[in-house]
């Protein structure tokens, strides 16, 4: 394993900035998964009054959406400033962005009190948290990536990845409480609101965790060799879109291409396309509409499921440290396709220990895809654009695949009332992954510090220095 001229920060630093990376992405994928939540519980009878079952939960997921297609815009701001200013700044606006439009939401009144307003202001706040966690994301990962030791990079860069089933698992958690606690009535008129409160106290949390880290040595380290070389030149300091711009239609098209597929496939498909299945929402939606489960008997499914989730990813991001990153995100695909029918088979089957397999794992599978993203999308690009190179390869293929999976899948239920489309429209994304993983190129012997390029010429370039600093 290649080893970066940048040594690793003492194990304490390092968890210390693997906990800040974690706190932010846990809190800001619980605001997101609750949202997905209430929209398939509550939202629905509360925005959309008046429609059919499926229907609102249809036009309450089009709310989702939204925050999918505000995701890409903010992977493009976050992903510029993050290169320019560096990854802790935009990291503390993305939080405090993130967490004020769910207390926001919190606060909202309902369609009964502001009738149309209601749900506009609802898609305004949806479109304010798309925004925020498009740029979170990119700069948790490389916070750690940038960080930690090159020879562990998909282990410890795995762990701000558990931030989603970690944030699943207390959005669930909070959510089975109060639906247990509380009649249906009492949570439908103001129950739902505690969760989205709560964000305000674990917003401050996170903040002041955030706050105690110090800048990527990789991007101080790339910023004083900018500056040495415009000194050098007698010119004005070269700005990060002056640098980037130029090169990055390239890499982004190679991203697409090369990563997304694996992008619409790899990072959203396998992950939000596994449609009323892995994923909180989708599959509240089956579960509770299809398969006349109760609301708690699903929820509290998704949060032992969670927790298993959140143990495999680090796993799976250690052993990408021993194999590679492609091998391990193409067990993930090919699990994820190959669980599809005996998912919905075991659902349809009932009974609660059948509904804890069927979702555990098809996460465990998932999490094989997840846990490996951090390390390969931040091994494609260069220092200098590497927060806007990830950010934007994933968050574009979200509006993709991500946002229209929860439509489409609600869709398919309403039509034709049986599982088997939607598990058919989840192996095709999944195909679709594994033929783009198949001809990405490996990038685990990568060293950060040093990569210029994405492509092929820069891929050898960055072995061939690599091998040359080992030997």
């Amino acid at each position: 394993m290649a080893a970066s001229s940048t040594a690793p920060p003492p194990a304490t630093n390092l968890r210390r900035i693997v906990a800040a990376s974690l706190i932010g992405t846990t809190i800001e994928w619980y605001d997101f998964f609750l949202y997905g939540s209430a929209a398939a519980l509550v939202f629905n009878k509360l925005f959309f009054p008046g429609s059919a079952p499926l229907v609102g939960t249809l036009l309450s997921f089009l709310t989702y959406a939204v925050g999918f297609a505000a995701r890409p815009l903010g992977a493009l701001v976050f992903g510029h400033f993050g290169d320019r200013l560096g990854r802790k700044k935009l990291l503390v606006v993305s939080l405090l962005m993130m967490g004020g439009a769910t207390f926001g939401i919190g606060l909202l009144p309902t369609h009964a009190t502001i009738g149309a307003a209601a749900p506009v202001l609802l898609t305004a706040l949806r479109l304010v948290q798309g925004f925020a966690l498009g740029g979170e994301w990119g700069g948790a990962v490389l916070l750690v990536s940038e960080h930690g030791d090159p020879r562990r990079r998909g282990f410890w860069s795995s762990w701000p990845q558990t931030g989603a089933p970690a944030g699943q698992l207390l959005a669930a958690g909070v959510l089975s409480a109060l639906t247990s606690l509380l009649s249906e009535d009492a949570f439908t008129a103001w129950g739902w609101r505690i969760p989205f409160l709560l964000s305000g106290v674990l917003v401050l949390l996170g903040l002041w965790i955030r706050l105690s880290v110090d800048e990527s040595p990789v991007f101080k380290a790339a910023l004083a060799r900018a500056e040495a070389r415009t000194a050098d030149q007698g010119s004005e300091r070269p700005s990060t879109r002056s640098r980037a711009v130029p090169r990055s239609p390239r890499l982004r098209f190679s991203t697409a291409v090369r990563t997304a597929a694996p992008e619409p496939s790899v990072r959203a498909a396998p992950r939000q396309i596994t449609a009323s299945g892995v994923k909180n929402h989708d599959f509240l939606v089956y579960a509770t509409a299809s398969a006349g489960m109760a609301k708690q008997t699903a929820l509290n499914a998704v949060l032992i499921a969670s927790a298993v989730h959140f143990v495999v990813i680090p796993a799976w991001g250690a052993l990408s440290d021993r194999i590679g990153r492609r091998p391990v995100y193409l067990i993930g695909a090919l699990g994820v396709g190959a669980w599809m029918f005996p998912f919905f088979a075991l659902i349809d089957a009932g009974g609660f220990p059948r509904l804890i397999v069927a979702v555990t794992v098809g996460l465990v599978f998932h999490g094989a895809m997840y846990a490996p993203q951090a390390a390969f999308f931040s091994e494609m690009f260069a220092t200098r654009m590497r927060y806007s190179g990830a950010s934007i390869g994933a968050q574009f293929s979200s509006v993709a695949a991500g946002a229209p999976a929860p439509l489409i899948a609600t869709a398919l239920l309403s039509d034709y009332g049986t599982s088997t489309p939607i598990a058919l429209y989840v192996i095709a994304a999944v195909l679709l992954t594994v033929v783009a993983v198949g001809c990405a190129r490996e990038t685990r012997e990568r060293d950060l510090e040093h990569v210029e390029a994405a492509g092929p010429a820069g891929a050898a370039a960055t072995a061939h220095s690599a091998k040359a600093r080992t030997a």
